[in-house]
């Protein structure tokens, strides 16, 4: 465990702009199969994480490909990085080609001692400003943790969903979500080094991936919904080329929950609340 006093980060807050551009907005577009917006209109739920990405030199990455640690994030050693979950609060829609800005603040840090090793949980919450007004929130939890045997089974069987689809992650899909959200985590498209160093049987889905295909396959089978909230959680990887599932329920007016996984279980469980009748232009 690192004796690394952690109190002076917590508070730390960065700012950063970004356009929200429609050519990569194509190539998100491209990546996932969907028509891609025009400039002005709607950004789709959870595309912002394509931007605001720090286009950090080559000396500056840790081994994995992430950028090494310290500055704005803690330093956390030799751990690995995890995409925890995230909460969201979706205020007013984000537009295509809108000049934004991010207000990154750092709320919490802390150590504590698992079954695995010692993790890190970070805590950073972005508000993402849109003609001077915030239209949406995104908290995000982090977790560096020791290496250590990944574990990819175990967790609850997957609920009878009242809608469902199949997902085929091959690698290009990785791939290629990667470089829209200009990700160089070597787990998602690096063959050698996932099995080799991390211990994983092949390539690894993004987790924000998964998330972003859950709550499109909601808003496929409730095209009249207005996304509120939603938030996720991840309990375990997903492997590729294995097909999974997303699919959900509703669990009372305005809720439902959703969730990712295959025969091994359920990996990523998502909550969503929303209003019928239309969403926001």
């Amino acid at each position: 465990m690192s004796n690394i006093d952690y109190s002076e980060w917590i508070g730390r807050i960065e700012e950063s702009r970004d356009q929200l551009s429609h050519n990569l907005v194509k190539r998100i577009a491209a990546t996932l199969g969907e028509p891609a917006p025009q400039p002005g209109e709607a950004l789709p739920p959870l595309w912002h994480w394509a931007f605001f990405q720090e286009p950090v030199a080559q000396i500056g990455l840790g081994t994995d490909g992430h950028p090494a640690r310290g500055g704005f994030l803690p330093p956390a050693d030799n751990r690995n990085r995890m995409w925890a979950g995230s909460r969201l609060t979706f205020n007013r829609p984000l537009k295509v080609d809108a000049q934004v800005k991010r207000i990154s603040t750092l709320l919490k840090v802390e150590e504590k001692h698992g079954r695995t090793g010692s993790l890190l949980f970070v805590t950073v919450r972005h508000e993402i400003v849109q003609n001077g007004e915030c239209a949406l929130v995104d908290e995000q939890d982090i977790v560096y943790r020791e290496p250590s045997p990944p574990k990819l089974g175990g967790t609850e069987p997957l609920l009878a969903g009242q809608w469902r689809e199949v997902v085929e992650p091959n690698a290009t899909l990785l791939f290629r979500y990667s470089a829209v959200t200009f990700n160089g985590h070597r787990i998602h498209y690096d063959w050698p080094y996932v099995t080799e160093t991390e211990g994983y049987p092949s390539l690894v889905v993004h987790g924000p991936l998964i998330a972003t295909l859950n709550l499109r396959a909601f808003l496929r089978a409730h095209p009249q919904a207005r996304i509120k909230t939603f938030s996720f959680r991840g309990l375990r990887p997903l492997i590729s080329p294995q097909p999974f599932e997303v699919s959900g329920q509703l669990t009372a007016p305005g809720k439902a929950l959703l969730q990712a996984g295959n025969q091994n279980g359920t990996a990523q469980i998502a909550e969503v609340t929303f209003i019928e009748g239309g969403r926001h232009d």
